[in-house]
């Protein structure tokens, strides 16, 4: 394992962590859907408890997203987590208050009732996804960061990454692409929200409603996801020599990224189609409720080629619109070597832990969530 493999290696896993946590927020689809699609206190009670058995993993894999950055990556969490913190404490802030949403929302003593923790929710399924999309697409697009490594040797100063306007991140927000990407991560959530509804609760008011709103998610989610896709593969890209470091603007950079590395583009294709394939059968079909599991992984695999596209094949991840050169890859801003290493050992671990999470989806998903269920059961969100 040498070092560059190791770095290789080390964005491969980030990345697939940023894919499941993509898919993960179907939690916060759905929760945008709790008054749209429920009707009644009892419907939308059983939309709440669906989504409520799993916010953990999104909340979890969130946090080991952000911690697998830190121990490989630490001059991208330095600079990112700790520059752009306005964007990040933004998103950090919804998912604490979607906890206590959840938890507090029907407990004794609680003197303002269930709507307000109800709208909190909302909130979170529309500024979580909108967010997280947003700060993916500062990967493409750029941000506003000078980093100075020289600082390292200054006492008074030791500051190695700062943000070049008192925005912190903010300022991400006022690039349309951004928007565009973040809004079709909102309108993707929302759509594996209702699949995710459709398989989960047994309820055939709840099931045909779902299928309507389908169409309504879809269609903006395809708009916009297909806009950010031709606008990324036409867009200039940041190129690092890989002998000297030295970053440049490449035209089509992307586009180069994905015929040099050819096999992300099979799997693209094919990631798209299973979206596709989920939305399009559950939509045409009235007895097929299983399209959370294509669309899902269809999820999972074109959101990890898209980040594995920023970051492999020599280009700059994290791209500085301030000093080109600040610019962060995956050689310059990486953990040393034994320290990937020594992780890469532990990573052999994952592979038990995701087949426990299946272990245990499945325990929580054996028997599908019904109106009885709601109404006769105390131990409730």
């Amino acid at each position: 394992m040498t070092y560059i493999f190791l770095q290789q290696y080390w964005w491969f896993l980030v990345s697939l962590l940023g894919a499941l946590l993509v898919f993960l927020m179907f939690v916060q689809g759905g929760n945008t859907l709790i008054y749209s699609l429920g009707t009644n206190a009892t419907e939308r009670r059983m939309l709440l408890n669906s989504t409520g058995r799993k916010w953990e993993l999104t909340f979890t894999t969130l946090v080991t997203f952000g911690g697998a950055f830190f121990a490989s990556f630490p001059l991208f969490y330095s600079t990112s987590f700790g520059g752009a913190y306005w964007l990040w404490m933004l998103i950090l802030v919804t998912f604490v208050v979607q906890a206590v949403s959840y938890e507090f929302q029907h407990k004794r003593g609680n003197l303002v009732g269930a709507r307000p923790f109800q709208w909190c929710l909302t909130l979170n399924g529309i500024l979580g996804p909108l967010l997280i999309g947003g700060a993916v697409a500062t990967f493409f697009e750029g941000s506003n960061f000078i980093v100075a490594k020289g600082n390292l040797t200054d006492s008074l100063q030791p500051v190695i990454s700062s943000w070049a306007n008192a925005s912190h991140g903010l300022d991400a927000l006022l690039c349309p692409w951004v928007l565009v990407l973040g809004f079709a991560v909102v309108f993707l959530t929302r759509c594996l929200g209702l699949l995710y509804f459709m398989n989960n609760v047994a309820d055939e008011n709840l099931r045909c409603r779902a299928s309507v709103r389908l169409v309504g998610s879809a269609v903006p989610f395809l708009i916009l996801f297909v806009a950010y896709l031709v606008h990324l593969l036409l867009k200039d890209g940041y190129a690092a020599n890989p002998a000297t470091g030295v970053i440049t603007i490449e035209p089509l950079k992307y586009l180069h990224n994905l015929m040099a590395l050819w096999p992300l583009a099979i799997v693209l294709a094919v990631g798209i189609g299973l979206v596709l394939y989920g939305i399009g059968r559950t939509i045409w079909s009235k007895t097929y409720v299983g399209g959370i599991w294509p669309a899902g992984t269809g999820t999972v695999l074109t959101v990890l080629v898209l980040l594995l596209l920023a970051g492999w094949n020599n280009t700059a991840y994290y791209p500085s619109t301030a000093d080109l050169q600040s610019s962060l890859t995956i050689c310059n801003s990486c953990s040393s070597e034994f320290t990937l290493r020594t992780m890469a050992v532990v990573s052999l671990l994952i592979p038990f832990v995701l087949a426990y999470i299946a272990y245990a989806w499945r325990a929580m998903d054996r028997k599908k969530l019904t109106r009885e269920e709601v109404e006769q059961t105390e131990h409730l969100y």
